[in-house]
């Protein structure tokens, strides 16, 4: 009986090679986030990037983003602004719509983790033909990132 590694693919399915390559992005982008302080599960860091990135967003909109509940939207958020980085803002012109914001503090850690996120993956890529890199940049952007949500 064939083991479940050894046994063929379905169409259209991800190959193991490229399951592992990923991974080993995934691997150095886990260690960057443990790197920088304070110290954020992957989900904060990335409902913080959604902050930054949207400025319009509120704790609905980020939750739809990022395919949570409301109420686990919130807590991230109390989380987050607990923390110093993230503040909820109300809006002056209709009191009930509250957007959310990084602060300068959430602004600094997401830099610092671009950072050392670079210098990894400049260490990583050492010797990675310009070309190569270049090929896999458009790849990764080309990726349907909304699909990436569920983490």
């Amino acid at each position: 009986m064939p083991r479940e590694q050894d046994s063929p693919l379905p169409s259209g399915t991800v190959g193991r090679e490229t399951v592992e390559a990923v991974e080993g992005l995934v691997t150095l982008w886990f260690s960057a986030v443990a790197d920088v302080n304070p110290r954020l599960s992957p989900r904060q860091v990335r409902a913080l990037r959604a902050v930054r990135g949207r400025p319009e967003l509120n704790v609905t909109a980020l939750a739809g983003h990022l395919r949570i509940g409301l109420p686990t939207a919130s807590r991230l958020c109390d989380r987050l602004e607990a923390a110093g980085l993230l503040r909820r803002c109300v809006q002056p012109d209709n009191r009930r719509e509250v957007r959310l914001e990084t602060t300068a503090q959430g602004d600094r850690f997401l830099a610092e983790l671009t950072r050392v996120l670079s210098v990894r993956l400049t260490a990583a890529f050492d010797g990675v033909a310009a070309a190569q890199r270049i090929a896999l940049e458009g790849v990764l952007r080309s990726l349907d990132h909304d699909g990436f949500d569920t983490v």
